[in-house]
């Protein structure tokens, strides 16, 4: 789908929000605190500005943020669970704001972490701003796809191919679907207007995912440390756009 001007003019307001409540939460992440806790915080948050959750409801899913820890790559059920020491933690969230939708996630460490654990968070965050650079008319998502690849395989790390980013607007997930892998000049050609939501996932051991017992989170298959990075996107005229910042 393509968006017009002044529809991306209310999806980069909604952008903002989110990023400003995404960045409240980070601040508040700490150990000791509860999943459950944070996501309290973000439908407080998301009240306050006006706008509503897309995650609550969707596809069963209970609540308004995803907080993955660890081995858990996404859609991570808040609950009483103890953020502690030495974990790793993503935040996924989406918000609709005058009836568009905005998508952002981020991975963190929690303290002091293994050196390993930091170098997977860098990579994935630099895989995304990689493959922001490619959003422009003409390219495709081949050329996303692969620059997200190239990179994180190149260091050691592995794509969590199962897992995929976007369109987004009007609703949550719209076409086309955007892989963290794929081959230059392959695939859909972008075109002004599109907005999509980019959000590589790489870990640190063996490729794969599994869900978990809750139906709901996906898990690395070995228990290896995963990260999550994710911004919403518009294809310009004068380039790519990031709306969630």
């Amino acid at each position: 789908m393509r968006y017009k001007e002044e529809e991306i003019k209310i999806i980069a307001e909604g952008g903002k929000i989110l990023a400003r409540i995404m960045r409240e939460l980070k601040n508040r992440i700490e150990p000791g605190l509860s999943t459950k806790e944070l996501d309290k915080l973000a439908d407080e948050l998301i009240l306050k500005s006006d706008a509503r959750p897309a995650f609550k409801g969707y596809h069963g899913f209970p609540n308004s943020l995803c907080v993955s820890l660890n081995e858990e790559v996404v859609h991570g059920v808040p609950s009483e669970r103890r953020i502690e020491q030495g974990d790793i933690i993503s935040l996924d969230l989406g918000i609709f704001y005058k009836g568009f939708c905005t998508d952002m996630a981020f991975t963190v460490p929690v303290g002091e972490v293994e050196p390993e654990a930091l170098r997977l968070i860098r990579i994935t965050k630099k895989a995304l701003k990689r493959a922001i650079t490619r959003c422009k008319p003409g390219k495709t998502l081949g050329d996303v796809g692969q620059a997200i690849q190239t990179y994180i395989e190149n260091q050691d790390f592995q794509v969590i191919r199962e897992l995929c980013g976007h369109g987004v607007g009007k609703q949550i997930q719209e076409s086309p679907e955007v892989l963290n892998f794929g081959q230059r000049h392959k695939g859909v050609i972008l075109e002004q207007g599109m907005v999509l939501a980019l959000e590589p996932t790489a870990a640190m051991g063996q490729p794969g995912i599994k869900r978990s017992n809750n139906g709901q989170t996906y898990l690395t298959v070995d228990k290896s440390l995963s990260a999550h990075f994710e911004h919403t996107v518009a294809v310009t005229d004068k380039g790519p756009r990031v709306l969630t910042e």
